[in-house]
């Protein structure tokens, strides 16, 4: 779409390294005395005006200096971006945390969300490994008050599902410790249809729980994702474009509102490639709360066992080189972790 020079090229990345830095208009004069550039102010700004005439940078007054469009973060990202990785001793840190905790779950995607929020200074997004398919590994029944019991489900990936049920009369927890371990034995690695067939043959307590069982399996079937964990909120609303803005509200609630983000994540990562990392800027975000944000998404996990997202979310003067880098890179090590771990998940725990 763009046929740019050389000279436009390391000019347009030089004004959007300049903006992201100081999120103020970028005039020819601060650009040649801050990079040192063997050319003059005029020339500078003679292609600048031609950077702004195709689209790619835009004068907010007409005595200030330039910014990138959304086109020309576009461009940026898309031919002129650095392929850039992270230092190997934040790398070697990240790692050792991840391996720390490498059968827990909840502080997988805790830890995830933390470091993508502080390596990217923006707000981050990471949503639990989800199968495809739920199948059954453990089922456990508790007697907690009165006739209420707690069943806990444990399903091959790793998901934990908690359910709170009345018993139509009581039962000791003697009888719902022997029936929690029977269906375990009779229904390890059912899918849905399986358990479905097997209920008629059952009676009594036992044919109540594999009810609950079935109700709570085809209700997580019906997820697009598993739990999501969030952070890095404050870093969005300090940035310049924010503060006190009733945009950067409206962006942060649709990943606080889970049909909204999962709108967006069905839209998006959902369906792609574990690994592959999509950029969303500006309006090519599908809802209108997001026109003024980025979003770095990636898909993790593996396809036969469990998948989820991550990513990161800030305004268009986001660090692309530096936040795609930490999206690729936890993208890659939950990978692993999903595929080492949870493959053999007699050893997972979720707290």
């Amino acid at each position: 779409m763009f046929n740019l020079s050389e000279r436009q090229r390391v000019l347009l990345s030089l004004i959007i390294h300049e903006y992201v830095r100081t999120a103020s208009p970028v005039g020819s004069q601060n650009l040649v005395g801050n990079y040192k550039l063997d050319l003059s102010s005029a020339t500078v700004r003679n292609e600048m005006t031609a950077l702004t005439e195709m689209g790619l940078l835009r004068q907010p007054h007409p005595s200030a200096g330039r910014i990138p469009t959304e086109e020309g973060y576009r461009y940026f990202v898309s031919s002129l971006i650095q392929d850039t990785t992270l230092p190997e001793t934040t790398r070697s840190t990240i790692t050792h945390q991840f391996y720390q905790m490498r059968n827990d779950v909840d502080q997988w995607m805790r830890l995830a969300a933390s470091v993508l929020a502080q390596q990217s200074h923006v707000a981050s997004l990471i949503t639990s490994p989800h199968p495809s398919r739920a199948r059954l590994k453990h089922v456990e029944i508790i007697s907690t008050r009165g006739r209420q019991v707690l069943m806990v489900l444990v399903m091959y990936g790793g998901e934990i599902h908690q359910r709170i049920q009345s018993m139509s009369e009581p039962v000791t927890q003697e009888q719902l410790s022997t029936t929690g371990n029977h269906l375990t034995q009779l229904l390890q690695g059912f899918e849905p249809d399986a358990i479905t067939a097997q209920i008629p043959k059952m009676t009594g307590l036992e044919q109540d729980v594999a009810g609950w069982i079935l109700d709570e399996m085809t209700r997580s079937d019906r997820l697009i994702t598993g739990e999501i964990y969030l952070d890095g909120f404050s870093n969005m609303l300090a940035e310049p474009e924010f503060a006190g803005s009733e945009d950067a509200r409206k962006a942060l609630q649709v990943l606080e509102e889970r049909p909204k983000l999962e709108n967006l994540l069905s839209r998006t990562v959902l369906n792609g490639a574990v690994g592959g990392v999509q950029v969303l800027i500006g309006g090519e975000n599908a809802r209108a709360e997001l026109r003024q944000c980025s979003i770095i998404l990636a898909r993790y996990g593996s396809p036969d066992l469990a998948t989820g997202m991550l990513g990161v979310m800030g305004p268009m003067r986001m660090s692309y080189g530096r936040s795609i880098s930490v999206v690729r890179f936890v993208t890659g090590l939950l990978s692993d972790l999903v595929s080492e771990t949870l493959i053999d998940d007699e050893t997972i725990s979720y707290s």
